[in-house]
């Protein structure tokens, strides 16, 4: 049999980057999901409370911070395009979108201590406890991928750099799920 797919790793082979890595994505996109869905579900229970309780998001804020991961986002992209050739250009991308990170961070902490000052926690409705879930396990995604990044721009063998692009890259997607679920659905 030539088929590449029946040889020991074939497939595996093929997957882009590290396996371990793929693992890693692929389960924190589940539960990011698995928590979307229970929003969702949630959400049907009381739409009108929910839709209330949106409606103190500061949604120019979260634009803005999409707009900052997807920048950043694209500079990690740039990272992975000049890994071999231009490894200066490519350590410089990725601590610029480790900077960008940070910049969602700061956005991100003022949105919370808005929440803080209007008297907003977790308790309030549960609409704001899947928000601070949601919203804060992501912030702690970018948190640990704002290291990653800074630790493959000082390491930055190909490979690194592949993987923490990978790693940048799900902080993006995950983002781009729920900024509209969280403060775009009605």
């Amino acid at each position: 049999m030539s088929d590449r797919s029946a040889q020991p790793g074939g497939l595996i082979d093929e997957l882009p980057g590290e396996l371990l890595m793929c693992v890693l994505i692929i389960s924190e996109l589940l539960v990011f999901g698995a928590g979307l869905i229970a929003f969702m579900g949630v959400r049907l229970t009381d739409p009108a409370g929910f839709a209330e309780a949106q409606s103190h998001l500061y949604r120019t804020g979260a634009v803005f911070n999409t707009g900052v991961l997807v920048t950043s986002g694209y500079l990690a992209a740039q990272a992975l395009w000049w890994r071999h050739a231009q490894r200066t250009a490519a350590r410089l991308a990725l601590i610029g979108a480790a900077m960008l990170g940070i910049l969602f961070l700061i956005i991100k902490g003022a949105e919370y201590a808005g929440k803080a000052a209007q008297g907003i926690t977790f308790e309030t409705h549960p609409f704001f406890l899947f928000y601070y879930l949601l919203t804060g396990f992501h912030a702690a995604h970018v948190l640990a991928g704002v290291g990653l990044l800074l630790l493959v721009a000082w390491r930055d063998a190909p490979r690194n750099i592949e993987a923490g692009a990978q790693f940048w890259h799900m902080v993006d997607l995950v983002w781009i799920m729920l900024f509209p679920v969280i403060y775009l659905l009605g």
